[in-house]
């Protein structure tokens, strides 16, 4: 996830007045009509998981990672197709290739790092409307069915014994709290800081919380696991996109060329192996502007792909020219169905603001 006005902030809260109030008056389908006279321009809905959590004080991950109940899922979905022009990523990447118009209000639905719920919630409801979508995985999660690091990080702070909390890598030094909620907050400074910190740090700091605690992410957990390779076979046979979210979801960036590089090479391999077919689109890990640079576009560009995305909030314009930076609108689990169609009306207004991290 990038950086961005927290859930339930004032920032956040404005936006979902206005997306509302612009859903309650009417005023979106003649504003649609509008913008799709001013702006062709390419919308990529993000999304991580599809999940109800039914007690959201006992959920013991991330919170922040789910996008939409398995009911919420399937009305924004209803609503895209009625009102919309939902569109894989492949052929859009195709016509930009072409110098060919996309069609008005195209848009693309994405999912970044393939947690089984993707599968569970999501598949039947994309299936059975018809609507296409792309799903990125990290495909060493794949091969080993362990969950995705930073999730178990949230899950390591809230199932912590009590007692004090010392990391000088992230200048942090406090006891524990006791509560959730002040916990789920001091797993969300601890996330940004570790993201801050180059991989062999990141990576150290949580086998070291993960030994301290006897929370070893190896053992598993059933509210946090990756897909399948039979999963997402089934997925791309039925029409799913299916692209690379690296190996191990390490930020690109922060990487040695040689790792990078594997990274980009061996995820890609894995894709085409198990699933018979080119693949031929990425998404960065972690995604904000710290993840991706230089350096890793011309890696992925040497690599094979040929159009990767980001998770910096935006929509991207028709021509598409920096399609190694497609920008994207993330989905959030307290949007309503409102707030959901005002975003895709005018994302200028009522999307989240990334937050940039370079310093």
């Amino acid at each position: 996830m990038l950086n961005r006005v927290r859930p339930g902030g004032a920032s956040s809260g404005l936006r979902g007045r206005l997306g509302w109030l612009c859903h309650r008056s009417g005023l979106l389908r003649p504003l649609q009509q509008a913008r799709s006279c001013l702006y062709r321009d390419l919308r990529l809905l993000a999304y991580h998981r599809v999940l109800t959590v039914e007690e959201p004080d006992r959920f013991d991950f991330d919170l922040g990672l789910v996008s939409a109940s398995a009911e919420g899922f399937r009305r924004q979905m209803q609503l895209l197709k009625r009102r919309f022009r939902p569109m894989p990523l492949g052929q859009a990447v195709a016509a930009i290739d072409a110098g060919e118009r996309l069609p008005a209000d195209a848009v693309v639905v994405t999912f970044d790092d393939g947690y089984d719920d993707n599968y569970h919630c999501a598949f039947p409801v994309l299936r059975e409307l018809g609507i296409p979508a792309t799903f990125f995985v990290s495909t060493g999660h794949i091969d080993s069915g362990r969950p995705f690091a930073y999730d178990w990080l949230v899950h390591m702070i809230l199932c912590a014994p009590a007692g004090e909390l010392a990391l000088p890598e992230l200048d942090m030094a406090q006891p524990m709290p006791a509560g959730r909620a002040a916990r789920r907050e001091l797993a969300q400074d601890m996330l940004d800081r570790l993201k801050d910190l180059d991989d062999g740090s990141q990576t150290a700091l949580m086998a070291r919380l993960q030994r301290a605690w006897g929370l070893p992410a190896a053992a598993g957990h059933a509210d946090c696991r990756p897909m399948s390779w039979a999963q997402l076979r089934e997925m791309h046979a039925a029409g799913c996109e299916i692209g690379s979210h690296g190996v191990h979801h390490r930020m690109l960036a922060k990487l040695p060329t040689a790792v990078l590089e594997a990274e980009l090479r061996d995820s890609r391999a894995a894709l085409e192996r198990e699933l018979g077919a080119p693949a031929s689109l990425l998404s960065y890990p972690v995604g904000g502007d710290a993840s991706f640079d230089e350096r890793v576009i011309a890696a992925a560009k040497a690599a094979g792909y040929r159009a990767a995305c980001s998770y910096i909030c935006g929509t991207n314009p028709a021509r598409a020219t920096d399609r190694y930076a497609l920008r994207r609108l993330p989905v959030e689990r307290e949007m309503d169905e409102g707030w959901f169609a005002a975003m895709l009306t005018l994302p200028e207004l009522v999307s989240y603001p990334t937050v940039s991290r370079k310093s």
